[in-house]
């Protein structure tokens, strides 16, 4: 499994750890890949100019 992760492929500050262990991808990292994947992100970019953008399911 060592070749499936991408993590080397980022920058330090393009993501950073949850407290519960996560990945949590930073807004910069979110603009430079240059598209909303329309998930609901943490720090999504796109979230604040689309007031039509899908809110995170409550579960």
């Amino acid at each position: 499994m060592e070749g499936f992760s991408n993590l080397k492929n980022l920058e330090p500050d393009d993501y950073y750890y949850s407290a519960e262990g996560y990945i949590v991808f930073t807004g910069k990292y979110l603009l430079k890949r240059g598209y909303c994947c329309q998930n609901a992100c943490k720090n999504c970019p796109y979230k604040k100019q689309d007031p039509n953008f899908p809110k995170p399911s409550s579960k």
